[in-house]
């Protein structure tokens, strides 16, 4: 195995784009394949053993496993299933079933109760955290800019490809500038084992959480240790499976579409007067760019915002948006989508070529909906036709601004004990790390170049 400087330079002159990412599925049999490494995004060789053995659990072998062991053992040792959906895996389903999002959504919902599954939610709460939180550090960290060297740019945390990356590979170049908001997917995971197990009087490990995610990589996110409870023995997020595993999970079932009874899918609060499936801002993804852009220009210049309009740079994974007034440029942000465009980043980056505030930064080329769990077509590249149906169902979805969902300002209440608290930084912020970890704990027997 290379030495971490030398598999830094290394990565550096790979194509990421063309690699594939190739975590554990699930076989026609019920027979695990083997971990692969060989196309992950942290292909520097990152992933320790112990790490690996987590990920592999990561499988419906493992929610199978859990639904078993609910049929033999004593009610009262029953897990309860939880299974949060990603927003950008409903477009897939949409596909699949040939119906519309929202109605794909309670398809998918009914499905998933037909198993065993108790309560199904969507993310998009968590990401109005996610988006809230990250809009709110930008503010502070530009305010403080002339003093600190690391608060501007600030870069997005929401992709895990992109973090474990700058971790593991760029170290305290990048590691300083991320956001310390937690994913949508963690944001969920503390939702759900904290605020709703004690709605429902449960305790967090009498709770098997699970995520639906568009990509591989949401996995290696879920068993950080800075998601970990020593004490309790658990996890935010106990399991994450791609849309593509769990249509394999229906496939499986020998269940059709028209079979499946619709269900409505849940709230932490039960029940509401939510109007229905929404969606972020933002062509593809959460819109973390979109939403921060247009609230740093009210709150630092007193702007209001109605159209952001991109310009095209490299390519349409690589573009950037400016807020200008009398010919001054107040602000300049940038989409960087694919690994391709980050390297050239990272290289501008170590020239102090770098112009912007904001990058918002994403490992897969075209964003979240052309996640490999689901959007992988021929020879490990995107199916692109499949990208744009899902893209135009994704569109299809109403806006809502987070700071608009009543259901958001309710639990920073009720959950977090207000917007500033303690409780607030625990469970919606994290912190990074630069690996300190020898080559020789490294799982590599499966690295291929």
């Amino acid at each position: 195995m290379t030495s971490s400087r030398t598999a830094a330079s290394m990565n550096e002159q790979i194509c990421f784009d063309n690699l594939i990412h190739a975590f554990p599925q699930v076989k026609e049999s019920t027979s695990v394949q083997q971990v692969l490494l060989s196309a992950c995004l942290s292909c520097d060789g990152c992933v320790s053993e112990d790490e690996g053995q987590r990920i592999s659990q990561q499988n419906l072998e493992e929610i199978n496993r859990v639904l078993a062991l609910n049929k033999k053992c004593d009610t009262s040792k029953h897990k309860i299933l939880v299974v949060s959906v990603c927003p950008q895996s409903l477009p897939f389903f949409a596909i699949k079933f040939q119906l519309d999002v929202p109605a794909a959504a309670k398809k998918l919902c009914g499905f998933l109760k037909s198993v065993g599954v108790l309560y199904v939610f969507d993310t998009t709460v968590a990401a109005s955290f996610s988006i809230l939180e990250s809009q709110r550090e930008f503010v502070q960290r530009y305010r403080r800019k002339h003093h600190d060297s690391n608060a501007m740019p600030m870069f997005t945390s929401s992709c895990p490809g992109w973090i474990r990356y700058a971790e593991r590979v760029l170290g305290s170049l990048v590691t300083p500038h991320i956001c310390t908001a937690r994913s949508p997917q963690q944001i969920m995971g503390s939702l759900v084992k904290d605020f709703f197990a004690r709605q429902q009087k449960l305790t967090p490990d009498q709770i098997f959480h699970v995520v639906v995610a568009p990509c591989f990589d949401k996995k290696l996110e879920a068993v950080r240790e800075e998601f970990y409870k020593s004490i309790l023995e658990i996890r935010d997020v106990d399991c994450v499976l791609t849309s593509g595993e769990i249509l394999h999970l229906m496939e499986q079932s020998k269940v059709t579409v028209e079979e499946v009874h619709s269900a409505p899918l849940d709230h932490v609060f039960g029940e509401t007067t939510d109007p229905g499936m929404t969606r972020h801002e933002g062509r593809g993804s959460e819109g973390f760019l979109e939403h921060i852009f247009k609230h740093a220009a009210k709150e630092l210049f007193g702007l209001d915002v109605q159209e952001i309009v991109y310009k095209t740079l490299r390519n349409r994974d690589f573009q950037e948006v400016a807020l200008e007034r009398d010919g001054e440029t107040l602000l300049q942000f940038a989409a960087v989508y694919g690994f391709r465009n980050i390297q050239t980043l990272v290289h501008r980056m170590r020239k102090g070529k770098v112009p912007y505030q904001l990058v918002e930064v994403l490992s897969c080329p075209g964003g979240c909906l052309s996640g490999r769990g689901q959007a992988e077509g021929e020879g490990g590249r995107p199916d692109r036709t499949l990208v744009q149906q899902m893209e135009e169902h994704y569109s299809s979805l109403p806006v809502r601004l987070p700071d608009t969902n009543p259901e958001v300002q309710r639990l920073y209440q009720d959950w977090l004990d207000g917007h500033d608290s303690p409780h607030a930084q625990q469970c919606l912020h994290t912190q990074y790390k630069i690996s300190t970890q020898p080559p020789s704990q490294i799982l590599n027997s499966d690295i291929q170049w």
